[in-house]
Formats: C-alpha cells, sequence, structure tokens
C-alpha cells in the first residue's frame, strides 16, 4: 500500500512539474519542455528544439519549478517532523513561531543590508539572507520550546500558547522595520510576507538547496524514534533512546530547512500543517512512512500552487500564500468535521 502511495505521489509531482514548466506568461508546448531539459541534462538534443523555449526555460521556469520542489518538501517533512516530536497534530513550524522568526530576521536584513550587514554581505553574499533567516528560525523555536517546559518537559497548550505569541510579536516588529523601509525595501518585504516563488534563480538555487536537501533526507531516518515518542518519553527512555537529543536533532534539522525555505519564498502556510494530516489519513501514522512521503507531497502542493498562482488571474501573479490558504483551509475544515463526527460515533 505504502509503494503504491509513494509512486503514485511521485508520479503526479512529475506530472505537475512538466505541467508548470508549460503554463504561464509564455505558454510553451510540452514536447518543447521536455526536449529542453532533455537537452539541458545532455541526454538528447532534438532538432525540433526552439531555442527562446529553452531560454526561458532554463532561465526561469526550472529554477522556479525547482524551487518549488524545495521549499514544498521542507516544509511538508518539518511539519511531519514538528508534530512527531511534540506529538500533536497542530505544532506546526508557522503556529509555533518558526516561519514568523525567520520572516522577522529577512525583512531585518533586507531592510539593513546596504548599511548594518554591508560587509557581511561582501563575504558570505548570496547565502546571508538564508543564514539569517535559520538564526530567525532557530531563536523562535529555542524560545518557544523554554517558554513551553514544564518541570523539564514541554508542554503541549503552553507551547501552542507561546507560539501565538511569538508570531504576535514577531509580527509586530515586522511591522516596525516595515514603516521605517523605503519604498524598495517596502516591496521586497511584502514578497516575504505574501509568499512567492518569482525571486528564484540558479544563484539562490544553489545557496538554498544544501540548507533544505541535508533535512530533508536526513529526518526519515529519525521515523522509527518518532514512532517511539508515542507512547511517551519515558518509554522511549526504556528502550534505550534519549528523548532530549531526538528533540533537539529533530526541531533543529527542521528548523534548518524552513529557515532556508523562508529565506527564499517566504511566509507559505498550511503545507507543514495540512499535508502531513492528509498524509496519515491516507496510508497511517508510521513516521517512517508519513516523513518521507509528506515531502513529496508538499513538493507536490507547492508545485501546484505556484503554477495556479501564475494563471488564475493573468498577467498578475497571485501570492502563492494565499493560494495554499484558499486551497488548505477548506480541506483542513472538512478533516476536523470528519474527525469530529468519528469521535462522537
Amino acid at each position: 500500500m505504502k509503494k503504491v502511495i509513494y509512486i503514485s505521489l511521485t508520479a503526479a509531482l512529475i506530472i505537475s512539474v512538466i505541467v508548470s514548466m508549460s503554463v504561464g506568461a509564455m505558454d510553451i508546448p510540452i514536447k518543447q519542455v521536455i526536449w529542453s531539459v532533455l537537452d539541458i541534462l545532455g541526454i538528447y538534443h532534438s532538432d525540433q528544439l526552439d531555442d527562446q523555449y529553452k531560454g526561458v526555460l532554463s532561465i526561469v521556469r526550472i529554477p522556479r519549478v525547482l524551487m518549488g520542489i524545495l521549499v514544498g518538501a521542507a516544509l511538508g517533512i518539518s511539519g511531519a517532523a514538528i508534530q512527531g516530536v511534540f506529538r500533536n497534530p497542530l505544532a506546526e513550524s508557522g503556529l509555533i513561531g518558526i516561519s514568523a522568526g525567520a520572516s522577522l530576521m529577512s525583512a531585518l536584513v533586507i531592510m539593513l543590508e546596504t548599511t548594518l550587514f554591508a560587509g557581511m554581505s561582501l563575504m558570505v553574499g548570496y547565502y546571508l539572507l538564508p543564514v539569517s533567516a535559520f538564526i530567525g528560525a532557530a531563536v523562535a523555536s529555542i524560545l518557544v520550546y523554554n517558554i513551553s517546559k514544564t518541570n523539564g518537559k514541554p508542554n503541549i497548550a503552553t507551547m501552542l500558547l507561546a507560539g501565538i505569541a511569538i508570531n504576535a510579536l514577531a509580527g509586530a516588529l515586522t511591522g516596525l522595520i516595515s514603516f521605517m523601509a523605503d519604498d524598495q525595501q517596502l516591496r521586497n518585504i511584502t514578497f516575504w510576507m505574501l509568499g512567492s516563488l518569482a525571486g528564484a534563480t540558479q544563484e539562490t538555487l544553489l545557496v538554498v538547496a544544501p540548507f533544505i536537501l541535508i533535512p530533508v533526507f536526513i529526518l526519515p531516518f529519525q521515523g522509527k524514534m518518532l514512532n517511539a515518542f508515542v507512547l511517551g518519553e519515558s518509554q522511549a527512555e526504556q528502550l534505550g533512546m534519549r528523548p532530549s537529543v531526538i528533540k533537539r536533532r529533530v526541531v533543529l534539522l527542521a528548523t534548518l530547512a524552513v529557515g532556508a525555505a523562508v529565506s527564499v519564498s517566504g511566509i507559505i502556510g498550511f503545507v507543514g500543517l495540512l499535508v502531513p494530516h492528509l498524509i496519515r489519513l491516507i496510508g497511517g501514522v508510521d513516521n517512517r512512512y508519513v516523513l518521507p512521503a509528506s515531502a513529496i507531497m508538499g513538493a507536490l502542493v507547492l508545485t501546484v500552487a505556484d503554477m495556479l498562482s501564475r494563471i488564475l488571474v493573468p498577467p498578475i501573479e497571485l501570492p502563492i500564500g494565499v493560494i495554499t490558504a484558499l486551497l488548505g483551509t477548506p480541506v483542513f475544515i472538512y478533516i476536523l468535521i470528519k474527525d469530529k463526527k468519528k469521535l462522537h460515533q
């Protein structure tokens, strides 16, 4: 069953990637998309390949679609990992302040890049924004985790309330930064707040990819340990595990992935919250399956959302955060109603 799910999700992702590369301000025939990709990879060159189409794909579409895959996978698997480590389906990176912390640091760097961070920008170049976003995400996650601890253990209700407080504080500070920013800085900050992949380039793709791929490949190996958390931390300790070490590792990896994703796409809600829910409904709650499947479905959801953002109201491009909220909210409400009915039966 799980193999069928993996194959189906992967096939749907491949189809959505090809279609997403085909549509936009300039529609490109599917065969030209395939020929261009094969030519760029050095696998096959067709005499009927249009150089204009290839140029659009290599410079704009391919980096954007690949960025969507990376960001979607990061948000999906991070949401599943955080829900697993806190044993709560609401413990998503956006709800506990990680995304808001990353966005706040991104906004601060955007405003002060030419002054306070000018020297650092020259030294680290494209890495300044991802690193800053990770620092913001890490600080937010550490604050929420420490505030939520009672007798050395995190309290889920307190954690969610602390996340709400951190979100409010980060939002207020980001608003203050926006108020102080000039027109160009304000446009850039607004870009982060609404969520978009329009700024994806080959350079940003190469910079962000390691920050996302490392957590995406490591987190699935934590599935067995997260399964033990379902029984409680004391039971996990009896099985020879060290819950505190596992928590720190998982939260660090999730924070790294979310921070890098937010640095290039801004805040995109509902992916990390909704995708793991859907994966569990389809194939069960085993984290060894949920984590990698959430990465694939997250990539699929964001690829489709990005495609819709470009084609719904052309030539205007809708923010991806708006699309994911419009798609995710009805589905999430349906899941809640369905689960509530089950509880009353």
